[in-house]
């Protein structure tokens, strides 16, 4: 699968980390048109790979703050945009946080019902890192867990993040849902995982950030050079 990234270059003023004007954007209420803009961007590069290639392209993830889980036109737009783009759901991911989840409304559980009904994937991101109670794994209708980089970086060679990564795991198989370990940047961290059992993951080790001409040969089932592993520890991605 793939994971969309909101990025922007100011003319002036160059590269602007997204923790930067993610916070103001959440803070504004700007992040409501700006998710909107983002899901229609992502449904459209779906297809138009599909078109391009001939594939049916892999799941896109795109992430939802805390503030859009809540907006009351979340729900309708995903629909609309689905419909629109005329993009099946099972290609579209959607990724929130725990904190997400331990409002005490029932905005949340709805709202997240109502996506899980349109088909769409939902992914609890950065497990592990939250307040959230295990119950809530059981109430909330998620499909993939997320395990934060922060237990993937000493994987392998640190007995306690090997043993929450080994318990994530096995507790996911056992509640039936997918794993996805973030941050992986080594060939030990890959053979670590896959021997706890964990067989999806996502980091610089497999690719950088790029735009989506850089994905294309990617889907065509070429090597191009991005792709290639970083060797060693390299700094983490700004978002």
């Amino acid at each position: 699968g793939l994971e969309a990234l909101m990025r922007w270059h100011h003319d002036g003023l160059g590269p602007v980390s997204p923790l930067e004007f993610i916070p103001i954007a959440e803070d504004t209420g700007l992040i409501v048109p700006m998710g909107a803009w983002m899901l229609e961007e992502v449904c459209g590069q779906a297809v138009r790979w599909a078109e391009e290639l001939g594939i049916e392209p892999p799941p896109i993830s795109v992430n939802l703050s805390p503030r859009q889980v809540a907006h009351a036109e979340l729900v309708p737009t995903v629909a609309r945009v689905l419909q629109d783009q005329g993009v099946p759901a099972s290609w579209l991911a959607l990724e929130i946080t725990e904190n997400v989840l331990i409002s005490e409304a029932e905005s949340p559980w709805n709202t997240l019902q109502a996506l899980k009904k349109l088909g769409v994937t939902l992914m609890l991101d950065d497990f592990g890192t939250g307040y959230s109670s295990l119950s809530y794994l059981k109430r909330f209708p998620v499909d993939v867990l997320k395990i934060d980089r922060s237990f993937v970086d000493g994987v392998g060679s640190e007995g306690e993040d090997s043993a929450i990564v080994n318990a994530v795991v096995r507790m996911a198989r056992a509640l039936d849902l997918g794993v996805v370990a973030e941050g992986v940047e080594t060939e030990a961290q890959v053979q670590a995982l896959r021997q706890l059992g964990c067989e999806r993951a996502q980091g610089f080790l497999f690719g950088r950030p790029g735009p989506a001409a850089q994905i294309t040969p990617l889907l065509q089932g070429a090597e191009p050079d991005w792709l290639e592993p970083v060797p060693g520890r390299q700094p983490a991605p700004d978002a």
